[in-house]
């Protein structure tokens, strides 16, 4: 598990299109664990600022409920529910991600490079055309060396966490990296306890981490 991950047969990364997206980024219309924690860390970040975001595979845009007013939100992605102004349907795979000229204080793209395969390093560097100079970008990334790792048959970029680090280094300065969540399955918590108590833990703990971390976050600055 050292690189992007190909089709059976060698064919290359399959990419899905707009139908199969229309449907199935609507299983986020709730909030789930990832994008709760991701809103928690925007708050604490924007604090009362007025900024601007971007949502880089946006799906139903469920993230703009759980910012505050003061944060401009604006999102993207191939399959659009609502025809309004500050979402932008696109195939943010295989077309540049762009929204006009607009720049942005803070980027997102949450559960979205596990499926960008081979245009990983492209989709890096037109996030950071977007970012603002003092801006802030936060991904994700799914820690495939978990102790039990499950690994979705319609992820086309698979890799360890630290060659996704390197990627994300040659074009973002890593100011953190920490799990969102730590679980002895590979799945984001269930349990309210335990729900609770990984949305307050960001940072990592030695040994434990790159075994028990389902995910990681990534909070980014622009290259100097």
């Amino acid at each position: 598990m050292n690189g992007i991950r190909e089709q059976d047969g060698g064919a290359g990364p399959q990419y899905y299109d707009k139908e199969f997206w229309r449907s199935e980024n609507l299983k986020y219309a709730e909030p789930h664990y990832r994008l709760l924690k991701s809103a928690r860390i925007i708050r604490r970040l924007a604090g009362d600022r007025p900024l601007s975001l971007l949502d880089v595979g946006c799906g139903p845009a469920t993230l703009k409920n759980l910012l505050p007013p003061s944060v401009a939100y604006h999102g993207v992605d191939i399959a659009i529910h609502e025809d309004v102004p500050y979402l932008t349907e696109a195939d943010i795979v295989k077309a540049p991600i762009r929204v006009g000229d607009a720049r942005f204080d803070i980027i997102l793209a949450q559960g979205f490079f596990e499926y960008v395969g081979e245009y990983q390093a492209q989709k890096f560097g037109e996030i950071s055309e977007m970012l603002a100079d003092d801006g802030i970008f936060i991904t994700s990334y799914v820690n495939f060396g978990h102790r039990k790792p499950m690994i979705y048959d319609r992820y086309s970029n698979v890799q360890p966490i630290q060659a996704f680090r390197n990627g994300l280094s040659r074009f973002f300065e890593i100011r953190r990296a920490f799990p969102t969540s730590h679980n002895w399955a590979h799945g984001e918590p269930n349990r309210k306890l335990v729900r609770a108590g990984n949305m307050r833990v960001n940072f990592n703990v030695p040994l434990v981490t790159p075994k028990l971390a389902v995910q990681y976050f990534f909070i980014c600055s622009p290259k100097s």
